[in-house]
């Protein structure tokens, strides 16, 4: 198959991450992304490399058996949602197969383990409690708009005012911000050309406080605005202000960036109205967010996930005593490493059974935030550390007698991996956001001596292509 062959075929199977599996009439297997099984597809060959084929998708010619009506209209156009047209239960069996496919490569014959059945999603829709909408147009020299990058678009943008997965609050906020804007004639940021003034708006809410935090990025290009910047921002604060939402403005913030790429950058943020954070509350402890601090964005979701590593931590010390019983007892007089700790939400979490829980985070902002939530919530048995994971572990007077794992979706850095498992613990708990890192991690732990007890996926992302998988391992020898 030649690139640039335009040409049909069935979508057989989905692999990890939202790759079709195609296969024409002639037999030839292509790699189309953007499908589902069942589907009859067309699409143009736009990469053959090593003998394998890769697809753009420029049609769904028929749908697939396991779709029904989807009840957003920006499904397909908008980058976001993959699985939106599937039932929740079709999506979540064809996520888990994913990765109970991704294990079974990788633990093979190795040892035997249990694969829990999945949990879902608490909501599965209006679940997200962060958004990121970038300013643009939807069209060459269109009107302004305001949403998310258009499928396998730099440039476009779809002004996702009826989005399905995002907080009622958010798509009220978005409609305010762009008429806003659009009746005052204010540029958006040129990507290509790194001209204009407006770049995106980052929106965050918490699920139990309800407490709403709005930040308008833009450039420092103040020239050609059509008014005063300190008069535009005070309209800006003042129409969201008169607005009524379910939940409660906390603060309105301004931050500059006038970085090339096209990403979120604070280079320095101002408030409008307000507080620069809000609260947010997780398994009873309390957590104070920033706008560009990391916290889960399934606030729901995030608890059911960290309860289920709890669950696995408790049956591996457990003897058959009740669970919490054996936290207290196994682990009173334990240290704990969280390794890839964030701002410290599972370390805060174990610190009631464990006689010290040492996080170790390499961003910065996060250990600070850490350790102002561990204060909040009054917790004076955690110690946060500054640093890459494959480093600061060298420095740590402490040995640990349990490690959880939750890294980035890369996974561990190789030499990393090979230093924790250096400390011998008898158990491990890993978190992975992606299941092609934990199958190339498991490999390496397998092979250096632990086993693989139970695994469990817990749905953080309904109708996207991702999902978090919980992993207890056992040293054997």
């Amino acid at each position: 198959m030649k690139k640039g062959t335009k040409t049909q075929g069935i979508v057989e199977r989905i692999d990890f991450p939202n790759k079709g599996i195609v296969f024409t009439e002639e037999g030839e297997k292509v790699i189309v992304k953007n499908t589902i099984p069942g589907q009859k597809v067309e699409f143009v060959v736009n990469k053959v490399r090593r003998g394998k084929a890769e697809g753009r998708l420029m049609e769904v010619v028929e749908k697939s058996p396991l779709e029904e009506a989807c009840d957003c209209p920006h499904f397909g156009i908008c980058g976001g949602c993959v699985y939106k047209s599937l039932p929740y239960e079709k999506q979540l069996d064809l996520k888990v197969n994913q990765v109970k496919k991704l294990v079974e490569d990788a633990v093979k014959d190795k040892c035997e383990y249990e694969f829990l059945p999945a949990i879902s999603s608490p909501l599965q829709n209006e679940y997200r409690n962060k958004m990121e909408f970038t300013f643009g147009d939807e069209y060459l020299d269109g009107p302004l708009a305001l949403g998310m990058h258009k499928r396998g678009s730099f440039y476009d943008i779809v002004p996702v005012k009826e989005c399905k997965i995002m907080d009622e609050d958010f798509r009220t906020i978005l409609k305010v911000v762009t008429k806003y804007f659009d009746e005052k004639g204010v540029s958006f940021y040129h990507r290509m050309r790194h001209e204009g003034y407006l770049r995106h708006l980052l929106v965050r809410k918490a699920t139990k406080t309800g407490e709403i935090l709005v930040d308008l990025i833009t450039s420092t290009q103040i020239e050609k605005l059509p008014v005063n910047e300190k008069e535009l921002l005070e309209g800006f604060a003042k129409v969201l202000l008169k607005e009524e939402y379910k939940g409660t403005i906390k603060g309105i913030l301004h931050t500059k960036n006038d970085s090339l790429a096209d990403v979120v950058k604070d280079e320095g943020t101002e408030t409008l109205f307000g507080d620069n954070f809000f609260y947010e509350e997780i398994m009873g402890l309390k957590f104070k967010i920033s706008p560009f601090s990391f916290f889960q964005t399934n606030s729901l979701g995030a608890e059911v996930l960290y309860q289920t590593a709890r669950e696995f931590i408790s049956d591996s010390v457990s003897n058959g005593d009740s669970k919490d019983e054996a936290l207290n007892e196994v682990l009173s007089d334990k240290v704990i490493f969280d390794l890839y700790s964030g701002t410290g939400t599972i370390a805060q979490m174990m610190s009631p059974v464990a006689q010290k829980v040492v996080g170790v985070e390499i961003v910065e902002e996060a250990v600070e935030a850490a350790k102002d939530n561990a204060k909040l919530n009054n917790i004076n048995n955690c110690e946060f550390i500054a640093g890459d994971v494959l480093k600061v572990i060298d420095n740590i007077e402490e040995k640990p007698n349990y490690i959880i794992l939750d890294p980035p979706r890369d996974g561990i850095h190789p030499k990393a991996i090979e230093k924790i498992i250096d400390y011998g613990v008898d158990h491990m708990v890993y978190i992975s956001c992606k299941p092609t890192s934990l199958a190339r991690d498991l490999e390496i732990l397998l092979a250096r001596g632990y086993k693989v007890d139970k695994i469990r996926c817990v749905d953080m992302f309904p109708f996207t292509a991702n999902i978090e998988t919980v992993a207890l391992l056992q040293r054997v020898n």
